[in-house]
C-alpha cells in the first residue's frame, strides 16, 4: 500500500481540532517502524519534547484513515515516503504521564493509544516540513531498543516488527 495516491508528499498539518479520540478518552496515535528495504535498519527521528530518539507518530485525524495518518507523520517528522507493509496493532501507553507544574496546578498529559504500523521507507527527502526541528538517523535494532528504553510502547513497536535482531 503506498503512503498516499500520488508521489508527492501529503500536505502537513497542525493542531488537534480533527483529532480522534475512544469512548475512554484516550487520544488515538498513528506510527510508523520504518525499516531499510532489507529490514536491517530502523530510521528514528530527534524527539523535540524529550531528549533522545523516537518512532515517527502523531495523532490520527476525523477525516483520514489510521495508515494515512501514521504515513502522513512519517513525512511531517521525518520527511520520508513509506509503503505500509504490516499492521503492528495497538499499543497501551505505559510511560507515566508528565505532570505541568509551572502553573502550580498538577495537570497530568492525556492518555494515548498507539497503532504502530510497520513501513519500508521508499526516499528520505531533503526538504520536510519539521526538518528544522528534528534530525533523523537510521539505527540497528539493538541500538534502537536502547534509545527508546524511556519509551516502552515504542519499544513493543519496535519488537513486534519484522526488523533483523
Amino acid at each position: 500500500m503506498a503512503a498516499s495516491g500520488s508521489n508527492r508528499p501529503m500536505e502537513s498539518r497542525t493542531g488537534r481540532v480533527k483529532q480522534r479520540y475512544n469512548s475512554k478518552g484516550e487520544r488515538l496515535v498513528a506510527g510508523v517502524v520504518p525499516l531499510s528495504a532489507d529490514k536491517s535498519y530502523v530510521l528514528m527521528i530527534q524527539s523535540t519534547r524529550r531528549k533522545g530518539w523516537v518512532l515517527p507518530k502523531g495523532g490520527w485525524e476525523l477525516d483520514e484513515e489510521c495508515t494515512e495518518a501514521a504515513a502522513r507523520e512519517a513525512w511531517e517528522e521525518a520527511g520520508i515516503l513509506v509503503t505500509i507493509d504490516y499492521d503492528l496493532g495497538d499499543i497501551e501507553e505505559t510511560s507515566p504521564r508528565k505532570k505541568n507544574s509551572s502553573s502550580g496546578k498538577s495537570k497530568q498529559k492525556e492518555a494515548a493509544l498507539y497503532r504502530f504500523y510497520e513501513a519500508t521507507v521508499n526516499s528520505e527527502e531533503i526538504e520536510w516540513p519539521e526538518k528544522e526541528k528534528r534530525e533523523r538517523k537510521w539505527f540497528t535494532f539493538v541500538e534502537a531498543f536502547e534509545q527508546l528504553k524511556d519509551r516502552p510502547e515504542l519499544q513493543t513497536a519496535l519488537q513486534r516488527s519484522t526488523m533483523k535482531r
